[in-house]
């Protein structure tokens, strides 16, 4: 009968290969458990009841402690994004009243602007504050707080 739960057991890891819930996983190790207990007991009824047990156990015991290590942070900042936050170089001066104004950052140029009537000369070191459009919004004073 060992080989049945061996059998059970490959089914549920090639299951949970194919899954992403880290769940069908721990059924496998059920069907492990049930297997060893094979080997001292021919009664159907106490191998299935050790793979119901175990099973249940390693879903309630270990599961909550997966899913704690492997907590991804939702909210992952791509692309333009990226940027804010970020000091960057003034590459052409920024003057809101005409709408011109570059800065470097991460080897890239992009148009800015700021959110004050300041003209940010070029040279000049400045924090991204936002995304507006195709522009970055942009302060000389660092100390500003970040819009996230």
């Amino acid at each position: 009968m060992w080989y049945i739960w061996l059998i059970l057991a490959g089914v549920f890891i090639v299951a949970e290969i194919m899954t992403v819930g880290f769940l069908v996983f721990w059924l496998g190790l059920g069907s492990l458990c049930a297997m060893v207990v094979s080997f001292f007991t021919d009664n159907i009824i106490i191998q299935t009841a050790v793979f119901v047990v175990t099973s249940t156990l390693f879903i309630f015991c270990t599961r909550p402690f997966v899913k704690r290590i492997t907590k991804k942070d939702k909210n992952v900042v791509t692309n333009a994004f990226a940027i804010v936050g970020k000091k960057a170089i003034v590459t052409s001066d920024i003057n809101p009243t005409l709408g011109v104004g570059q800065i470097k950052v991460d080897g890239q140029v992009w148009s800015a602007k700021c959110p004050d009537d300041e003209i940010i000369k070029s040279g000049t070191e400045v924090l991204i504050l936002a995304i507006d459009g195709v522009k970055a919004v942009v302060t000389a004073n660092a100390t500003k707080k970040v819009n996230s």
